[in-house]
């Protein structure tokens, strides 16, 4: 094999097929020496101290390292990168073409956006030191929010500190265990996280698919009070996008909200790279849920929902992610609202897979 191929690029049969082998040998070897201890003080001992191998999946990280070393393959998590992420990267003072970073319209390190940054901290500090509700606001979390609604055609929006964490409060906050959440199949890991903190009953249709979403819908939706169809405007890892209208036309024909994540979109699709409903021509307000990313084309940290003013003001108000949560920090909203009133007239060529 490959000196340095990566662990991941084997096939799945093939990756199967070296766990379960370096498994076997893994049980076979003579256990360490250690003192003995009768069973109830192991209990007792177990029953004091968190044991993280205990943790599902902490035995399948073990195996992949422990192939890894077996293969002579060099890991390739947590490599340290120097200097501003770019189409390039610097790691260990060698250079490599970058395709796992999401400066996707190449303004990470622009001078402009720099400056803003710089100049919120002059003025607010490096933290707001408080949830926004309290004490921790700020204006230019509302010159941010602001421009992001226009950039969106939405007539709101509320800005929190984290992109995942966004959708786990969100998702998780609108929907109960009496509601339906149908979603892509292949659906960031923040929305299923988010479906499962609400207790809804979650439904995935195939990937892209609105006409299995129209019939999952069908069958489903009389059971519950509300009903959620999620997808993202574009798949990162794929590259493709979803029929926009033709899942606007699902979501009220089932009398459902529809939620779309453009954190890979926006910046990328239409002609203004203002995102999905740029790249389709459509209303925006035809969408319940835009939800958005500042670290992607916004070269930023934190998330946002942009939407109708009454569930944004809802969101504000009641979202634990957002009520009990410190606020933005003034370099990335500062860095963000700027950013926000100069938003791209061109759409980069499309984002790398990552």
């Amino acid at each position: 094999m490959e000196l340095g191929r990566n662990l991941f690029g084997l096939s799945a049969q093939a990756k199967a097929r070296l766990i379960d082998k370096l498994s076997s040998a893994s049980a076979a070897r003579p256990p360490g020496h250690s003192p003995r201890r009768s069973s109830r003080e192991t209990v007792d001992a177990a029953a004091q101290r968190l044991d993280a191998s205990a943790l599902e999946g902490f035995r399948e990280i073990g195996l992949i390292r422990e192939a890894a070393q077996f293969l002579d393959i060099a890991d390739p998590f947590f490599r340290v990168h120097e200097g501003i992420a770019g189409a390039e990267t610097l790691i260990g003072n060698k250079t490599y073409i970058n395709f796992a970073s999401y400066n996707y319209i190449a303004l990470n390190g622009h001078s402009r956006i720099s400056e803003a940054a710089k100049a919120a901290i002059d003025r607010y500090g490096t933290t707001v030191s408080a949830s926004r509700p309290v004490s921790g606001e700020r204006p230019l979390h509302r010159e941010l929010e602001q421009a992001l609604a226009r950039l969106h055609g939405c007539e709101d929006c509320v800005a929190l500190v984290g992109g995942h964490s966004t959708n786990v409060t969100v998702v998780g906050h609108l929907l109960g265990r009496n509601d339906l959440i149908v979603h892509d199949a292949l659906i960031h890991n923040s929305i299923a996280q988010g479906a499962a903190l609400s207790g809804a009953r979650r439904a995935p249709f195939p990937h892209l698919d609105h006409e299995a979403a129209d019939r999952l819908l069908g069958e489903l939706r009389p059971r519950y009070d509300r009903a959620l169809i999620v997808i993202e405007g574009h798949y990162s890892m794929d590259g493709d996008v979803p029929d926009l209208p033709g899942f606007i036309a699902v979501a009220r024909r089932h009398r459902a909200w529809l939620m779309v994540d453009e954190a890979h979109a926006l910046g990328v699709l239409g002609p203004r790279g203002f995102g999905t409903a740029d790249r389709f021509g459509v209303d925006p307000r035809e969408v319940d849920i835009w939800m958005g990313t500042l670290s992607k084309s916004l070269v930023s940290c934190g998330g946002y929902i942009a939407g109708r003013k009454d569930l944004i003001d809802y969101l504000k108000h009641s979202a634990p992610g957002f009520v009990f949560s410190v606020g933005m920090a003034p370099a990335s909203g500062g860095r963000g609202a700027r950013r926000g009133r100069a938003a791209p007239k061109r759409a980069g060529a499309g984002a790398p897979a990552q």
